[in-house]
């Protein structure tokens, strides 16, 4: 834990006691403050009362009292219309701030060195920031991962010298964080996402882009023409900044390139600075971080670990040992030359993209709650589609789709276990040679028939390590 100490002595007004914000009122009452806490759940509060954490209802409360108020980044705080608690907050000019703001503000009053590694984008910020901890990890560094994936921030051990916190940043949680300036300050990419809770792709982009424009160090990928624009900004400002792409060579930075080896293809990082360029890591036969998409993951972790003082050589081996993230394009296992992978994280076109483009025969396993637009950005990777097995409420709306000129042959499964039953039956059946794919890759929210992306990729993981045949990846069944 980290205590916040910032606030000792003080009273902080809290309002969402989630895992994130349970760790929150722990980490404010463990650095001395008056934490009052609320949260709309009965079963929150009782298990925050419980830890002795006063829990008190904000709706009644004095608000003039309080020096701070902790919004719970789930919470929203200007669209599609703030929350009952910002107004309250507003209209005593008490501060609305998150826990990642309160991360940084313990950081500056007791180890203001401290390296932090920021990341942040609508697709790839979870497997960056997993790959970025294990490279420093294998590499002998003491890290401390955690933010908007698995631990809460306020749950990791204090800033140190000697020790590097690697925090992955969801736009909510920038939104809360004014004091945010990490070492090296990372953003992806930026597609149109949760425009109901920012209003405009603008504003979406401009909460993105504090993050880097704090920074010390900024690595921004040039991908995209929103976040090609925010290098554009950095480097008019004349500060540090690694632009990085998957797609593209670079004059400066470091980008991916696929070469032809022997008879097979390779993507390799290079680094390029002053007209030189030198490979400094190769991909080949990582299935972890296979892909296009992986590959800006990947030059992003180069261009982050060299900054923080690792040699090429320890950034490439920690590259080789990485295990991939659960529903992140996992690969389960295979039967015979057919491989199940379990990309239940990608719930909209723009990360099933990426899958689409990874692999070639493939037998997608795709719907459920439908995001905007649908899958017709997704039309130019249809060739790569053997046959479509579309589940839940998107049924309809993905089957108009594909019936647009035959362009893919598909079956109407329903449900999770059919399809999965349905692709490998054909997947097994399809004649040639080579490794052909059953991919969970919805391209959909989970909540019409899950309650989340994560149980809906253990059922996936269950149900394909219950075919006949199947060896797991590592040997198991």
């Amino acid at each position: 834990m980290t205590p916040v100490t910032v606030f000792a002595g003080r009273k902080v007004a809290l309002f969402g006691l989630g895992g994130s914000g349970l760790a929150t009122a722990r980490a404010l009452k463990a650095g001395g403050a008056d934490v009052a806490a609320w949260d709309d759940s009965e079963t929150s509060r009782e298990k925050a009362a419980a830890e002795g954490i006063a829990v008190v209802d904000l709706a009644s409360a004095d608000w003039s009292g309080f020096a701070a108020f902790v919004l719970s980044p789930g919470v929203p705080l200007t669209h599609p219309e703030p929350h009952w608690t910002v107004g309250k907050a507003k209209a005593a000019g008490v501060a609305i701030i998150g826990d990642v703001e309160l991360f940084f503000r313990e950081r500056a009053k007791i180890a203001p060195s401290a390296p932090v590694v920021c990341i942040t984008g609508t697709n790839g910020k979870s497997t960056t920031t997993a790959l970025i901890a294990h490279v420093l990890k294998q590499a002998g560094r003491d890290v401390q991962m955690g933010g908007n994936i698995g631990t809460a921030v306020l749950a990791l051990e204090p800033p140190a010298t000697n020790r590097i916190h690697v925090i992955e940043c969801s736009s909510y949680q920038i939104d809360l964080a004014p004091s945010l300036a990490p070492t090296v300050g990372i953003q992806m990419n930026l597609t149109p996402d949760h425009l109901d809770r920012h209003g405009s792709l603008e504003n979406y982009a401009a909460i993105k882009e504090r993050l880097v424009s704090a920074a010390d160090i900024a690595v921004v990928g040039v991908d995209d023409e929103p976040s090609r624009q925010m290098a554009l900004r950095r480097a008019a400002g004349g500060r540090p900044l690694v632009e990085i792409s998957g797609e593209q060579p670079l004059d400066r930075g470091v980008f991916a390139e696929t070469v032809a080896h022997d008879g097979r293809s390779e993507t390799r990082i290079v680094a390029a600075q002053d007209g030189e360029r030198r490979v400094v890591a190769s991909l080949a036969g990582i299935g972890s971080l296979r892909g296009t998409h992986n590959a800006q993951n990947a030059a992003a972790a180069f261009a982050t670990c060299a900054a923080l003082g690792l040699s090429d050589a320890e950034i490439a081996a920690g590259f080789r040992s990485y295990p991939g993230l659960a529903h992140r394009m996992e690969e389960l296992g295979r039967i015979g030359r057919v491989v199940f992978i379990n990309d239940s994280k990608a719930t909209n076109a723009d990360s099933t993209e990426k899958a689409l483009t990874s692999f070639r025969d493939i037998f997608w396993i795709l719907g459920g709650k439908a995001k905007e637009g649908g899958i017709e950005s997704l039309r130019r990777y249809f060739p790569n589609i053997a046959k479509a097995y579309l589940i839940g409420a998107a049924s309809d709306l993905f089957a108009a789709t594909f019936d647009v000129e035959g362009s893919v042959t598909y079956e109407r499964s329903l449900t999770l276990d059919k399809a999965l039953a349905a692709a490998t039956r054909d997947a097994l059946a399809k004649p040639g040679e080579g490794e052909i794919a059953v991919l969970l890759s919805p391209a959909c929210a989970s909540f019409d028939q899950f309650p989340n992306f994560e149980v809906r990729g253990d059922t996936f993981r269950r149900l394909v390590a219950e075919l006949p045949g199947f060896v797991a990846f590592g040997g198991g069944k």
